[in-house]
């Protein structure tokens, strides 16, 4: 299998981590997204939306979208509960990830960090909807564990950039189950990256 991704991005690191937890063999291919490596010819070739993540996976059929891949190499595993509400659960923090979370913690970070914004310039759109992303996912968490049972996709999706909440203008001692979950997330992962 190989992954086309980049490292600065949490969608990328997710896939990364799964296969990684999972065991499964790879080779990262480096896509420099800041420099336009998705525009380029052979890359539209495997997925002509121009985002990474992207796999080819063994047999040679390419794959896009964090989460969907993330589920493909799951599938069967621990990271997916067997239990169908504690799945379904999965599920819901996985899809509300893409629209209620990354769109607000992820953006405001590229601005900041990646654009050079000044946080007092970010859209209060992104401040206010990050942040109360954060406060929702801290409400959840409050009694410790996992987002959906067990550790699990759900997991793996939302640390993704929660743990970097902080290079958005969020700062996360605001938010002290989520800390204390980023932490438990890192440790079952074994996420150094």
């Amino acid at each position: 299998m190989r992954i086309y991704g980049d490292r600065v991005s949490g969608n990328c690191l997710k896939v990364k981590w799964t296969a990684d937890h999972l065991g499964l063999p790879y080779e990262w291919i480096d896509v420099d997204v800041l420099n336009n490596g998705t525009r380029a010819p052979e890359f539209l070739a495997l997925n002509p939306a121009g985002q990474v993540p992207t796999v080819v996976l063994d047999d040679g059929r390419p794959l896009a979208q964090s989460n969907a891949i993330i589920l493909h190499l799951a599938d069967g595993s621990d990271l997916i509960p067997a239990d169908a509400y504690q799945r379904a659960k999965m599920f819901e923090w996985m899809f509300w990830e893409q629209y209620s979370h990354e769109p607000y913690i992820a953006v405001a970070r590229f601005q900041v960090r990646y654009l050079g914004k000044p946080l007092a310039d970010l859209d209060e759109r992104l401040v206010t909807r990050g942040g109360a992303a954060l406060a929702l996912m801290d409400r959840a968490l409050a009694g410790g564990g996992f987002l959906a049972g067990p550790l699990s996709l759900a997991d793996v999706s939302l640390v993704a950039y929660t743990r970097w909440a902080h290079e958005g203008g969020f700062d996360l001692s605001r938010y002290p189950a989520v800390q204390a979950w980023v932490g438990r997330v890192e440790v079952a992962l074994n996420i150094t990256d």
